[in-house]
Formats: C-alpha cells, sequence, structure tokens
C-alpha cells in the first residue's frame, strides 16, 4: 500500500506500508541520493517473518513532492515525526542508512525517541560531517551532470560486482530525486553533523557497517559505537556502503535477530 502524507502546507511525502498487519514494524529511512526502493531486497523477505516494513521517501526524493527548501536536518526529522504520529506508530525500529542514519539520530534527539524502541545505523554518517572537498564534489557534479554522478556513486557503494542491469537499477533510484534535493542535502551533510545528538540515544541500537565503506569509513562506525552506550556494532565483511544490498541475506539475519 502506497499512499501520501502531508508534513507541512504543500508538502506530502510518500510512504510504502507492506503488511500492516505485521506483529514487528521497521521504518526505513534511505540514504542520500537515493529513496525508500534501495531496500527492495528487505521488503521482498522480511514480511515473510511476520514484519510490517515501512518505507518512506523523504522530501524532494522518490515519490515525494520536491519543494525548493527544507532541507535541514531538524525539518527532516520532523517529517519523520509526522509520519510516525498519522501511521499512529509505537514501538518501532527506525533504521537509516548512510545520511538517513544521521537522519534519524537528529530524530532520536530533537523528538526524544518518540514512538521507537529500536534503533539500527546502516552505514550511517555520523558522528562527523562529510568533508567539505568530497561535499563540494558532490555539489559541483549534481548541478553540472548529475546522471555522471549516479553512475560514479555506484562504483563507490559497492563492494561486490553488480551486474550492468543491477547498476542500471540504483541508477534510476537516484534519478527520481530533483537536482536541488539532492544538492541541498550535501549542503546540510557538510555543514551540519550529529555528534552531539548520539548521546540522547537511550534504546538499543545497531550499528552494521560494511568493512569495505568507501563513502562513510568503518572507523566511523567503531566511533559511533563508543559514543552511544551499549550499542552493538556488526561488520560486514564483504560489503562496502550498501550491506543491505551487498550481503542482503546476511544482513536480513542479523536484523531479525536484532528486532526480536
Amino acid at each position: 500500500m502506497g499512499y501520501f502524507i502531508p508534513v507541512e502546507p504543500g508538502v506530502r511525502v510518500f510512504v510504502q506500508d507492506l503488511l500492516p498487519t505485521g506483529n514487528r514494524t521497521i521504518l526505513f529511512i534511505h540514504g542520500w541520493p537515493l529513496s525508500h526502493l534501495q531496500f527492495e531486497y528487505q521488503y521482498d523477505v522480511l514480511p515473510s517473518y511476520g514484519v510490517r516494513c515501512i518505507g518512506m521517501d523523504w522530501r524532494g526524493f522518490g515519490n515525494s513532492d520536491k519543494p525548493y527548501l527544507g532541507y535541514s536536518l531538524d525539518r527532516l526529522a520532523d517529517d519523520i515525526r509526522v509520519v510516525i504520529d498519522t501511521m499512529q506508530l509505537r514501538n518501532i525500529t527506525l533504521a537509516g542508512h548512510s545520511a538517513g542514519g544521521a537522519l534519524i539520530v537528529r530524530y532520536m534527539a530533537r523528538h526524544q525517541g518518540h514512538g521507537v524502541s529500536k534503533l539500527v545505523m546502516i552505514d550511517a554518517q555520523s558522528p562527523g560531517s562529510v568533508p567539505g572537498s568530497a561535499a563540494n564534489a558532490f555539489i559541483s557534479q549534481t548541478l553540472s551532470d548529475r546522471p555522471a554522478l549516479l553512475v560514479g556513486l555506484a562504483n563507490q557503494f559497492f563492494f561486490r560486482h553488480i551486474t550492468e542491469p543491477f547498476a542500471n537499477w540504483f541508477f534510476q533510484v537516484g534519478l527520481r530525486a530533483s537536482g536541488w534535493a539532492t544538492a541541498a542535502v550535501m549542503v546540510t551533510l557538510r555543514d551540519q553533523n550529529v555528534q552531539n545528538d548520539l548521546g540522547a540515544i537511550r534504546v538499543p541500537t545497531l550499528i552494521a557497517h560494511g568493512i569495505h565503506d568507501q563513502v562513510v569509513p568503518f572507523a566511523n562506525a567503531e566511533e559511533t559505537h563508543r559514543l552511544i552506550e551499549g550499542s552493538v556494532l556488526v561488520p560486514f565483511q564483504y560489503s562496502g556502503h550498501v550491506p543491505f544490498l551487498d550481503e542482503r541475506e546476511r544482513f536480513n539475519q542479523v536484523l531479525l535477530q536484532f528486532i526480536g
């Protein structure tokens, strides 16, 4: 079931809800510059275990409305709060990848973990910002040749070899975003970070991270693990930035074990 939720006047975000009757719920927050479709290989499997899977597109990405403004971490975290309240979600697992990992950390701090009982950080952009030189290069390429950016990201994100059709699928998922949102979020990731928010996390937290990640180094996961009391760090030995794709079967099993 897919539908739109108004998050502020004139702005709706798209939500895909699989198995609304499931006895456990995961709200997936995608990474930059993709959409909820990046978790296709979780949606394919987890509902068969009774897990309700909800995928949300950030504003500016996927099927959501694409306003020109509103891409700070605070505003994006507020959008998550509206979705959780509108859908009346309680005791959920909130899972975020890459920039989505930073976003769920900001949500936990800004909204005191409202509705969330467990957290999953997947190759999360934490604790620091995206280095200025790298961020500026991403922004420049977004605004000059975004298709080429997406092709290059496929080369950076994966550790395992992917077929040409799979690379094209990845490309098409990223292409659904707007250029202005793609650039604006990268400005946010360059200029803001969630280091001071990590201490606000008081729920069981799984940190899943590919050891070959070229985008967010594994050392970042180790530092995040140190800063979140009681967190569990699971390295993925054959993954880059997307263990939910590189090692999808193992990732799904780790996730199922964590949510109980």
